[in-house]
């Protein structure tokens, strides 16, 4: 594999434009090659190479002006062949960049050399300055968990030994975690205090004579002096917003609340820090890979140079990485050590390996299985549908009189499990492009690591979830046929309930079976969208309900469920569901609810968030609402009258054109005419422009197939009319899976412009000023 290729293989996706930009590097050289090539060519063909490299004239110039103003001491030795010097300036604002003299610029073609130095060092400040600016965010981090670990050992000891007195004080002991002072040197210029950050903490209570624990005045080790048990005097634990009644609670009383020293408070708090410390690791790792990547690559393009000019200038070059603060540095390989330390003594019982199995959980390993199993339930259903054809010719059932009868009765029980099947289907599409085209999509959605599922597992879901479907309607038309199971004709009809039941169980199942983790986190979501007025709304909350929005059909198909079965003769296949009133406001009313659950956590968001486009954002689904009410009215009348056909057209012309609008500029962020891909973004993952011109055709003609109720296009085609509902609701689905694919790859590119690529954890303990001070 080429470097260039692992090299972006390997980057943090949020940080792309922080890295070396390794392609522009070596474009340049590829033009040093071609120049240097010109001997050996045609003149015709010169002239044509010389006049792709005059783009670098303007850089030259301005690289040629710095070269007078710029001497820097040489880096090498006196008998070395010199090629560069290299060495920092100090600029105007304080910060140190880096930049390199050429020497050689009296000779011909030395001007595409000198822009080679030049962006190299543009890359290189670039680099560091990012570097810098996030140890020193570390850091910080570093000193604030420092106190949350301060916090609760003293919270350990007080819930475990509640009689110790608030004169009593633990000996909070920095043993082997602790770094010489002197060796440090960070961008922040101070803040020793943050490198206390978990100390391997020996709980004992305070010995009469502590002297030597923080060692003689020439190596005095940084760390946590004796903290009395009274620290807790000074903290207050963060309210736990798990539950709809203690979001109540914290909005009636306060966001914050003494502690009372009892065991759950323990508990969530360890959770907590247990969390916020995996991240921290993790945000540790990532920023030793970026180190180490930045590194390989300056390496690799000064070779290539070496190589292409028969230069030696790498070695000087390369000397000023290794002595930089990014080349030299160690605070983040100390950080991390002392994590891994603090981790395993009071969150794994000193266990080291079990402690480093939390800290770096395992990437999932890819299972011939799965890949076999959707492969055979996939083959079979496929099978399936094909005998289910032959069923219905050989019955000659499309041009019975039962027709009508098993698609108005039956068919809405199978198709609810078909639209679950087909939105799956493009989920499973959806990941797997996520991934091809490298979008954090477990970040964004904020999966727990390692627990997301890939496209292989939920095609092996949905081909599941499909073969279950397909197996059940040809089970009920052979039943039905065979003249020896006449008798079980109620049994027969509960089949569709026997497989919803099934489905249900399967997803609400606790065992760890079927991807827990996953069902779960979706049955978490769909409780904070139900809650939502009591729920910070977060984005898989609201992915979430956007997706709802185009399951009106299976809803409604669930509404169906409890009038035939409870209301309905399903024993003799016959319903007047549509005949009741109670029925007809139902079919509104569950159409509406996933829009109105969207209403709602767009005011929850303008009250937080004081922006005006969640208003907005809102007044778009309350014209759905509107829409879908007043054309649900219209297609239950039996006189269609010309006022209600014009209000049921007006509201969905101007829903559908509100929606489009909102999902290809806001969601989708395109349509931008100043921007340097025209009508398009600044910046795409696709390389081919013409497929987003594509989606947005398509967004736009899958919208207008909602006017097919209104306009009656059911009277033209040659399908029965609940059989083009379930087209209509198939196509909306398809249409979202197309919305989800772009919604999820302008979040991305949002995080991508501005570095987000970390999760928030919230931190048990807050400390008030006071507090603060004694720490």
């Amino acid at each position: 594999m080429k470097f260039g290729k692992e090299f972006e293989a390997q980057m943090v996706q949020e940080w792309q434009e922080a890295y070396v930009d390794y392609s522009n590097l070596k474009s340049i050289l590829k033009d040093i090659l071609r120049f240097k090539q010109l001997n050996n060519v045609p003149s015709p063909m010169a002239a044509t190479i010389k006049g792709k490299l005059k783009r670098n004239e303007s850089l030259y110039r301005a690289f040629s002006g710095l070269t007078s103003r710029f001497r820097p001491e040489s880096t090498l030795n006196n008998n070395e062949d010199e090629v560069i010097l290299v060495s920092a300036v100090q600029g105007r604002d304080g910060e140190g960049d880096y930049q390199t003299m050429f020497l050689r610029s009296n000779e011909e073609g030395a001007e595409h050399e000198l822009v080679f130095f030049r962006r190299l060092d543009d890359e290189f400040n670039k680099v560091i300055k990012f570097y810098k600016k996030n140890v020193a965010e570390v850091i910080v981090e570093a000193d604030e968990l420092s106190k949350q670990m301060n916090a609760l050992i003293a919270l350990r000891i007080k819930v475990d030994n509640p009689v110790i007195g608030e004169n009593d004080v633990v000996n909070l002991v920095p043993n082997g975690f602790s770094s010489n002072s002197s060796s440090i040197d960070h961008p922040t210029n101070g803040g020793n205090q943050a490198w206390s950050m978990m100390n391997v903490i020996q709980e004992e209570k305070k010995k009469e004579d502590n002297d030597g624990i923080n060692g003689g005045e020439g190596n005095k080790k940084e760390g946590f002096k004796a903290a009395p048990l009274e620290v807790l005097d000074h903290v207050k634990i963060n309210v736990e917003v798990g539950t709809p009644l203690s979001i109540l609670k914290a909005v009636i009383k306060s966001s914050k609340s003494n502690l009372s020293f009892s065991r759950k408070e323990l508990r969530t708090a360890e959770e907590k820090i247990t969390r916020a410390i995996v991240e921290f690791y993790r945000k540790l790792r990532l920023l030793k890979s970026y180190c180490f990547l930045n590194q390989l690559a300056f390496s690799k393009i000064m070779k290539k140079y070496d190589k292409i000019t028969s230069r030696n200038a790498s070695k000087a070059y390369l000397q000023m990485v290794d002595k930089s603060y990014f080349g030299s540095s160690d605070e983040v390989t100390t950080l991390m050590e002392r994590v891994e330390d603090t981790y395993a003594k009071h969150f794994a019982n000193g266990n080291r390996r079990k402690g480093m199995k939390k800290l770096r959980p395992q990437a999932k390993r890819e299972r011939h299985r799965i890949t076999f199993l959707y492969g055979l339930f996939s083959g079979c259903s496929i099978a399936l549908i094909v005998a289910i054809i032959v069923n219905l010719h050989a019955r000659a059932l499309l041009n019975s009189v039962e027709r009508d009868q098993y698609m108005v009765n039956i068919f809405p029980l199978y198709s609810l499990f078909g639209y679950v099947a087909l939105h799956m289907l493009m989920y499973a599409g959806n990941t797997y492009f996520w991934k091809r085209y490298r979008i954090n999509f477990p970040f964004i959605f904020g999966f727990k690591q390692g627990t997301e599922l890939g496209y292989r597992q939920l095609l092996l879901l949905t081909s599941g979830l499909s073969l279950l479907t397909l197996a059940a309607v040809i089970s009920h038309l052979d039943i039905e046929i065979d003249p020896r199971t006449q008798t079980f004709r109620t049994l027969t009809e509960l089949i569709p309930l026997f497989l919803l039941i099934l489905v249900v169980s399967i997803a609400f199942c606790p065992f760890n079976i079927i991807y827990r983790s996953s069902r779960f986190f979706l049955i978490r979501c769909a409780f904070r969208c139900v809650c939502a007025p009591l729920y910070k709304v977060t984005l898989p909350d609201f992915f979430l309900a956007d997706q709802l929005t185009s399951q009106v059909q299976a809803f409604r198909s669930l509404e169906f469920y409890l009038c035939y079965y409870v209301w309905g003769n399903f024993r003799e296949r016959s319903n007047k569901c549509e005949d009741s009133e109670v029925y007809r406001v139902f079919y509104i009313v569950v159409a509406i609810v996933p829009y109105w659950l969207r209403f709602i956590q767009c005011l929850r968001r303008l009250l937080e968030e004081k922006d005006a486009a969640h208003g907005v954002n809102g007044l778009k689904y309350l014209s759905t609402i509107a829409a879908v009410a007043l054309r649900t009215i219209y297609q239950f009348q039996k006189q269609k009258t010309t006022a209600w056909l014009v209000l049921a057209a007006a509201t969905s012309g101007m829903a559908t054109i509100f929606n489009t609008y909102w999902d290809i500029v806001i969601d989708w962020g395109l349509l931008r005419r100043k921007s340097s891909n025209p009508w398009l973004r600044d910046k795409l993952v696709l390389a081919h422009k013409v497929v987003y011109f594509l989606a947005m055709a398509l967004n736009c003609v899958l919208r207008l197939v909602w006017m097919q109720q209104v306009l009656g296009i059911q009277t033209v085609l040659f399908l029965h009319g609940t059989a083009l509902t379930a087209v209509v609701a198939s196509l909306e689905i398809i249409r979202r899976g197309i919305w989800n694919f772009f919604r999820l790859e302008n979040e991305h590119l949002n995080n991508v412009g501005k570095y987000r690529a970390f999760k928030s954890v919230p931190l048990p303990f807050c400390y008030d000023h006071n507090g603060d001070n004694s720490m």
